[in-house]
């Protein structure tokens, strides 16, 4: 997993609430378990047409000016519905590392986690500050720091945002949770030979 830095990206809107699992990554699209490969099939329904090939004009993440986005705002309880964690591996893969929304469904707010995304939190008055200012200025770019928590945009908004400490160590280090358990290997394989000594019998055929 990659570390999440504090970066300056583009900030793309989708003025959508209650976008869910099945929009995010439609079933037809999840046949394989890697995380990689599913950014080509985000918001398919939307993105496309019904030949499923021409990039469909009227959908905003197609928009010119939001290409290259790294980070998606969005309306309210965005990720309901299942708890398919493709949702956010096809959002990393497509290139976002944040979204920020007033609300998130649980199982997909902690899936993002998982995934180096960065779900932020805000309040309704500050989502449609943001929002405003990117109707304004398609394409301006929002700086994202994590370490202070904090997202500040060139029209003067500073936004602080509260984040699980454990969760957000995790991102800064690039840690999954696969990854923090090998940190503490050397103990897990003291406590193997130990269990060996006083257990001989559940070993017989490790």
């Amino acid at each position: 997993m990659q570390p999440y830095i504090k970066h300056t990206s583009i900030a793309a809107l989708m003025d959508r609430s209650n976008v869910d699992t099945d929009q995010i990554i439609p079933k037809n699209f999840m046949k394989k378990v890697e995380r990689t490969g599913f950014g080509i099939n985000l918001f398919h329904n939307w993105r496309f047409l019904a030949d499923n090939v021409t990039p469909n004009p009227e959908f905003e993440l197609n928009k010119p000016a939001f290409q290259g986005a790294k980070i998606l705002v969005a309306g309210e309880n965005f990720g309901c519905g299942s708890s398919r964690e493709h949702a956010p591996w096809a959002i990393a893969d497509y290139g976002f590392n944040t979204i920020i929304s007033t609300s998130f469904a649980d199982i997909f707010y902690s899936n993002c986690f998982k995934n180096a995304i960065l779900p932020i939190m805000v309040t309704d008055a500050e989502l449609a500050a943001l929002m405003a200012e990117i109707s304004a200025n398609e394409g301006v770019e929002f700086t994202v720091d994590l370490a202070t928590q904090q997202v500040t945009t060139p029209g003067g908004i500073v936004i602080s945002f509260d984040v699980d400490a454990f969760r957000k160590e995790s991102l800064l280090d690039g840690l999954d949770d696969i990854a923090w358990t090998l940190k503490h290997e050397d103990k897990i394989a003291a406590y193997e030979e130990l269990n060996k000594k006083k257990l001989p019998w559940l070993w017989t055929n490790a």
